[in-house]
């Protein structure tokens, strides 16, 4: 399943946080991959780990946060860089977009000024012509009307739609060749959201940009994703493509969150709901962390969390009640 040169290998990742004595394990041995031109979207309930492994493969965690594994990015170890290579990686070579925009950019400097600064970081020698023109020219790319009046502007003088197209223009402002993007659609209208989610895709389909899509909403996958990893609580329980996660998921879980999805054909009928509430990730239950509220649990899967296992072709799920199909 796996490519010879990904552009992005994740492997045996683990991540945790140290409050006082104790030190709590939130991401756990995840390993995927994002191969060139390529939308991997991470799924899952908010708490699962989703936005903690991006900001892991970022570098972007507070310092009480400790990261294991390897994360290669183009072959090159990014664990093993100092915080200064680090940072001359972020926003060149990857970039990341946020969830929320207002907070995510400065209040005080106009939108001009803040994709000026990261030209002028990653590019020293770069003329105040040469970043004027590449602002409007970024600002142009995502769809922003009057990109020159709009240059001049501060953020809350913007719409949350254009905020975060501006968010997008300074995540691409150096040709990063993978871009990962946190629930970039939070809190806007429909309408907007799809505007976003089309701009992310003609940019990654026009740029061979590989994308890691970090998401709740699997209306949003379905439309974005080429692959699929289902997280909960910090493990990958699912992972295969886009077409085969919709046609055929496997993991009670996965299929919890498809039967929770309204459709056209839903009239007057109450939606299905996961019983119970994520667990706490500071004291998960013993064996699988989705036995108390999986209807196919039984007195085994409180024994040990089962294997991440190929059930069928490129189709990997951790569940021990889910049969291999066609691959011995």
């Amino acid at each position: 399943m796996k490519p010879r040169d990904p552009l992005l290998s994740v492997t045996n990742l683990s991540t945790s946080f140290r409050a006082g004595k104790r030190e709590t394990t939130v991401v756990k041995d995840i390993s995927f991959h994002v191969n060139p031109g390529e939308v991997v979207a991470i799924v899952g309930e908010s708490g699962s780990g989703k936005s903690v492994t991006s900001l892991s493969i970022m570098g972007l965690l507070r310092k009480n946060a400790t990261v294991s594994g390897s994360i290669l990015y183009n072959g090159q170890e990014l664990n093993a860089l100092s915080s200064k290579e680090r940072r001359l990686l972020r926003g060149s070579e990857m970039s990341m977009i946020f969830q929320e925009p207002m907070s995510s950019l400065n209040p005080m400097l106009r939108i001009q000024s803040q994709i000026g600064e990261v030209l002028t970081i990653h590019y020293p020698s770069i003329s105040k012509a040469k970043i004027k023109e590449k602002t409007i020219d970024l600002l142009t790319q995502v769809d922003i009307p009057n990109p020159i009046e709009t240059a001049r502007r501060f953020p809350h003088q913007l719409s949350g739609g254009m905020r975060q197209r501006v968010m997008i223009a300074i995540a691409l402002a150096c040709d990063p060749k993978l871009l990962i993007a946190d629930e970039p659609t939070t809190a806007l209208d429909v309408t907007t959201q799809a505007q976003i989610l089309s701009l992310i895709k003609r940019l990654n389909e026009q740029n061979g940009t590989g994308v890691v899509f970090v998401t709740h909403d699997l209306s949003v996958v379905a439309t974005m994703a080429d692959r699929v990893l289902v997280m909960y609580a910090g493990r990958i329980v699912e992972e295969t493509t886009v077409h085969e996660l919709f046609d055929r998921p496997k993991h009670p879980y996965t299929i919890g969150l498809m039967e929770a999805m309204p459709t056209l054909d839903t009239k007057n009928e109450r939606l299905h709901a996961i019983q119970g509430n994520p667990p706490n990730i500071v004291n998960l239950p013993i064996g699988c962390s989705f036995h108390p509220r999986c209807p196919w649990a039984t007195e085994a899967c409180k024994e040990a969390v089962p294997d991440l296992e190929e059930k069928a072709a490129t189709h990997y799920v951790r569940c021990i009640h889910v049969k291999k199909e066609g691959i011995e």
